[in-house]
């Protein structure tokens, strides 16, 4: 067949209560017919073609007719925005709708990154008849892990930059469609507004139910389900994908990175279908593929540190481009073309600090010894300068370690984990200046004599006491250099009142509880001369909002209470991290 496509723009799909979207395709010039490769996506359809994710004139060249669609009320397509809700039904509509198109052989996939990988995990969960196979991309499995809350505390920093950055402005413009324009150009500077002041101000706006840089731009409904319904598991169950495995029958090729937003949701999804948890066999077919990238960044170059050239997206191992394992996962499934994806491992990673992908068999890895390194201190740990360490040595008589957590001055967010305004980059950044404060514990290794790999999932389970009636607790896990370099690797929040669970439980203070923290996973080998550190503190803001000690209802107070927070480490609390060592 020729190079040579054909593109149609804005081509109607009517869905089943009339509504229209629209979607530009992309097809082969010769005839014949094609499978479909559909992306259904918020963020416009006319800016999707091209991507680190996929190549949709590539795709089209390679014998696929893509079909890029706008969602319901975004962009070009008709109906009223309303995030996640229409996406299930919207899904299993426009799959159909595909399948049925000119020169299209009935067998469609899906792809994209996440919005767009939710918009097809929620298709797959209707079962639409034609749907044979998905390339979801950092995309969640728990929408209360990752996209909007974390451990009960709210993604603030996500929240708020994605209605203003990503979503705000169409939504302007469709408000203001028929309105003079001087009104029109005033809606849209107040937007602006917004945006740009977002770091310096508007993250600190109190209180959170009246959050201003949405309220300012009419968005106050983003905030509204948060304050109504804070950390409720019966709002996200209809958006999160592991509340209806049971329902998924299509197998997925699922890519993240160890420093994505949504990096659980992707290691989550692949472990819990592969191990069977999907409602056909060809679920359990799925695949996993995690760089050390980030939620928009697939360079070999994240944060501060250089991965080296193999390491970027663009060319997997040397060896191919995300473009390339999209075609690939299409053309055995949508195709019939046996070239080998389901008799290939079906993991591979790729190990920080030896900075080699590597094969796997299953996640986590069955060889996985899971080793405490507990805290010790002479109760002075403040600071990098302090006198905390880490052993694999259970603690003895030990004094507490103690400070003073005040919202109104928290720790910044640096690295890690996010995707915020663009001055807060993601990915490994430098952690001393953090560790430089007093509101930070700083437990640190003696220098390894062997390289030591961490690959899997990490925890922290902390006994601590706060004179505050609610508060919380954040554990970073970090490789330090011999020249004194803090690479952060993962980290964690648990809100003191979420301990138990999903319905809030206020603290006595003074009065000791045991925390677990889920750090999520890495991979990363220290290699020898390098140390492991973890640090203790109580705030990473913006990222997650401050808690404010008091108790009261979410997003209620607009004034702080600074409390002291014990954190103990004795015979009878030993707080530790639990790592996921593996033999070498």
């Amino acid at each position: 067949m020729t190079s040579e496509i054909k593109v149609e723009f804005d081509v109607t799909a009517t869905m089943r209560d009339g509504t229209e979207l629209k979607a530009n395709i992309f097809r082969p010039a010769d005839e014949g017919t094609y499978p479909v490769a559909l992306s259904r996506t918020p963020y416009g359809k006319d800016y999707g073609a091209i991507s680190p994710i996929l190549d949709a004139v590539r795709l089209a060249q390679a014998g696929y007719i893509v079909v890029l669609q706008d969602c319901r009320g975004r962009f070009k397509s008709g109906g009223e925005w309303e995030p996640f809700r229409y996406e299930g039904p919207d899904g299993y509509d426009t799959v159909e709708w595909a399948a049925g198109l000119p020169g299209s052989n009935g067998n469609v996939g899906m792809y994209g990154a996440s919005y767009v990988g939710f918009t097809q995990w929620i298709a797959a969960v209707e079962q639409p008849p034609h749907l044979k196979a998905i390339m979801p991309v950092v995309t969640w499995a728990d929408q209360r892990d990752g996209p909007t809350w974390r451990g009960g505390a709210l993604e603030l920093g996500l929240v708020a930059y994605w209605q203003l950055n990503a979503i705000g402005l169409d939504l302007m413009l469709k408000r203001t469609a028929d309105a003079p324009l001087p009104q029109k150009f005033a809606a849209i500077s107040t937007l602006v507004t917004e945006i740009n002041r977002l770091r310096e101000e508007g993250y600190y706006s109190l209180p959170l139910k009246d959050f201003a840089p949405l309220h300012k731009v009419g968005l106050d409904d983003a905030m509204q389900v948060y304050r109504e319904n804070p950390y409720s598991r019966e709002v996200a169950a209809p958006y999160s994908v592991y509340e209806h495995y049971r329902k998924i029958k299509v197998p997925a090729f699922n890519v993240g990175g160890w420093y994505d937003i949504l990096c659980q949701g992707t290691l989550q999804n692949f472990a819990a279908l592969r191990e069977g948890a999907g409602g056909a066999p060809e679920a359990a077919q799925n695949r996993l593929l995690i760089g050390p990238w980030s939620h928009v960044g697939y360079q070999n170059v994240v944060g501060e540190v250089d991965f080296g050239f193999g390491a970027a997206a663009a060319l997997v191992n040397l060896q191919t481009d995300l473009t390339g394992l999209t075609q690939r996962w299409f053309d055995y499934w949508l195709k019939g073309i046996e070239n080998g994806v389901t008799t290939e491992p079906p993991v591979k990673l790729f190990v920080m600090g030896d900075n080699t992908w590597r094969d796997e068999a299953e996640w986590p890895l069955a060889r996985t010894q899971y080793t405490p390194y507990y805290i010790h201190s002479g109760g002075a740990a403040n600071t990098l300068h302090g006198n905390g360490t880490l052993t694999i040595h259970h603690p003895g008589d030990e004094k507490s370690d103690c400070f003073i957590y005040d919202p109104a001055q928290p720790v910044p967010t640096r690295g890690g984990n996010i995707l915020m305004n663009a001055l807060f980059t993601p990915g490994p950044k430098d952690q001393r200046p953090t560790e430089e404060r007093e509101d930070v514990l700083v437990y640190t290794s003696a220098p390894l004599t062997d390289d030591l790999e961490v690959t899997g999932p990490v925890e922290v389970k902390l006994w601590a006491s706060s004179e505050g009636h609610d508060t919380d607790f954040v554990a970073r896990l970090s490789d330090v250099y011999p020249d004194g370099f803090v690479q952060n690797l993962c980290d964690g929040i648990i809100r003191a009142s979420y301990r138990n669970g999903d319905r809030p439980e206020l603290l006595e203070p003074g009065e000791v509880y045991q925390f677990t923290i889920k750090l999520w996973a890495t991979s990363n080998v220290f290699k020898t001369g390098h140390r492991l550190r973890v640090d203790l503190t109580s705030s990473n803001f913006p990222r997650w909002n401050r808690n404010p000690n008091t108790g009261a209802s979410f997003g209620d107070d607009a004034e702080f209470v600074s409390v002291r927070q014990t954190i103990l480490h004795d015979v009878e609390h030993p707080s530790h991290i639990l790592l996921p060592i593996i033999p070498r």
